[in-house]
């Protein structure tokens, strides 16, 4: 049983400011408590905002070299702490264990090695004629983390923040929290300065809101759902600092016409499954050419039945989806696919045969979906896809930019010319061809309601800058 129930703030784990209150942690496999941890509040917030603004007086003003010192000892302990963080991802929101190994903790390093990379011959001045543009450190930040890849949330905000010379207030997802607990470790172990990095734990009303009001707060940068990050928003504007923002997506995948068809279905369901389908830019509609529905039926049904469900910690490929609240939110909007008329190629409602404890959910395919349809609209978060038909690649790419969301889109196809004319008509921040990804240097962010703002990369580090533009900076002979 795990017990975090102190605070991260100036450089000292503190107790929390109003008396202790404790949230369970349950696990998700099994349905039980695994552990517990305090819950902040607007007092702890405050506490750690100005340890943070203190902090930036003198970490704003070290050097490229110090940061890449720092950052580098950060990686280090990272790397030490390997075990304990994807044992910890495991057990705070089911991710196999072999998903958590090879992906859900390298991530978090390779945004650390990234971040040193780029900060090694970033160009924070530029000469411009008579004028000098310099970026400068925004200030504070406060960080609000989802539980679905929670180190990858964590540390592609914390990264590049350290390494233009922000200072921050972490606040990690409630529902899967040890992760953040213990990447706190890490920067202490790091010898982090004290008040750059400050961690609070609690909920959105506790401490999320508090986060996003604050006035020593100079930039918000928030992942979750659009609901809430239009609260964010809201709570940031009397202050008018800065919001960044990673939302929800309903993510197209256009399927084209050619020989390479049965392997791009394939690849597709593959891709929803992944993370049980937690993931915000999964390709959940799938859109494939009408007169080969059958077909596209036929393949998604067998991939879709390679996938294995099961405890965790075994050798299943799917875990369990992170919370009753989540299960039963998928199971709701399993059963609206089915009541509004879509095909059920194979899962459905309920728990896979053998698994009667634990959030699983059957890997699920809809076929002959269409756009009204409350599965073809709302973002599901579970290992849910939905096939629709078209009539023209002009149709298809009609439909995959009808959402309200834009953060990912992706084209299957053997003709790489007519997928990157496909790819360039698509409204997402992030376009997959042909199962392209894991580029760190690939800015990610969305269209429309999947927010505003790019992490990863070095578009990454332009989020926490200012821009100053000194006049007059050259010489008056220069100049002229």
């Amino acid at each position: 049983m795990r017990e975090y129930l102190k605070f991260y703030i100036d450089g000292a784990w503190v107790d929390p400011a109003e008396g202790l209150k404790t949230l369970d942690v349950e696990n998700p496999a099994t349905e039980e408590v695994c552990g517990k941890i305090a819950m902040g509040s607007a007092a702890d917030v405050d506490k750690a905002a100005k340890a943070a603004r203190k902090a930036f007086a003198t970490w704003s003003q070290t050097s490229r070299e110090e940061r890449l010192e720092v950052l580098g000892r950060i990686l280090a302990e990272y790397q030490k702490r390997f075990g304990d963080l994807a044992t910890a991802v495991t057990e705070e929101m089911g991710a196999p264990s072999s998903l958590a190994q090879r992906a859900q903790v390298p991530i978090g390093m390779g945004h650390l090695a990234t971040a040193v990379e780029i900060l090694k011959t970033f160009k924070f001045e530029e000469d411009r004629g008579p004028t000098m543009i310099v970026k400068e450190p925004i200030g504070v930040c406060s960080f609000i983390t989802p539980w679905n890849w929670p180190l990858n949330q964590i540390v592609c905000k914390v990264a590049p923040a350290i390494a233009t010379g922000c200072t921050m207030v972490l606040k990690p997802s409630e529902v899967a929290p040890f992760t953040g607990h213990i990447f706190a470790e890490i920067m202490h172990a790091a010898g982090v300065p004290a008040g750059v990095f400050n961690m609070v734990q609690g909920d959105g009303l506790g401490v999320g809101v508090p986060l996003s009001s604050h006035p020593d707060v100079d930039l918000i940068s928030f992942t979750g759902s659009t609901r809430a990050g239009i609260e964010v928003a809201k709570n940031a504007a009397p202050t008018v600092k800065r919001v960044a923002q990673e939302l929800g997506g309903k993510s197209p995948n256009i399927v084209l016409d050619d020989d390479a068809f049965a392997k791009g279905v394939g690849r597709g369901v593959a891709t929803v499954m992944t993370n049980s389908g937690q993931s915000c830019n999964a390709p959940t509609r799938m859109l494939v050419p009408t007169k080969r529905m059958d077909e596209a039926i036929a393949v998604a049904k067998e991939a879709a039945a390679q996938v294995t469900v099961g405890d965790p910690n075994g050798n299943s490929q799917l875990g369990p989806v992170v919370s009753e609240v989540q299960f039963n939110k998928i199971q709701k909007l399993i059963q609206a696919g089915i009541d509004e008329g879509a095909t059920l190629v194979t899962g459905g409602v309920g728990r896979p045969e053998g698994l009667d404890v634990g959030y699983y959910v059957k890997p699920t395919v809809f076929a002959n979906v269409t756009p009204e349809m409350t599965i073809a609209k709302e973002e599901i978060f579970g290992p849910v896809l939905s096939i629709l038909g078209y009539e023209s690649v002009d149709q298809a790419i009609q439909i995959g930019n009808d959402t309200e969301y834009g953060l990912a889109a992706y084209v299957q196809g053997a003709d790489l010319a007519k997928a990157r004319e496909v790819a360039s008509k698509l409204r997402a921040g992030q376009v997959s061809i042909n199962g392209g990804g894991g580029d760190l240097m690939a800015p990610f962010g969305g269209y429309k309601m999947s927010g505003n703002g790019r992490e990863w990369g070095d578009f990454a580090f332009n989020e926490f800058l200012e821009v100053k533009a000194v006049l007059g900076y050259a010489p008056k002979e220069a100049a002229e």
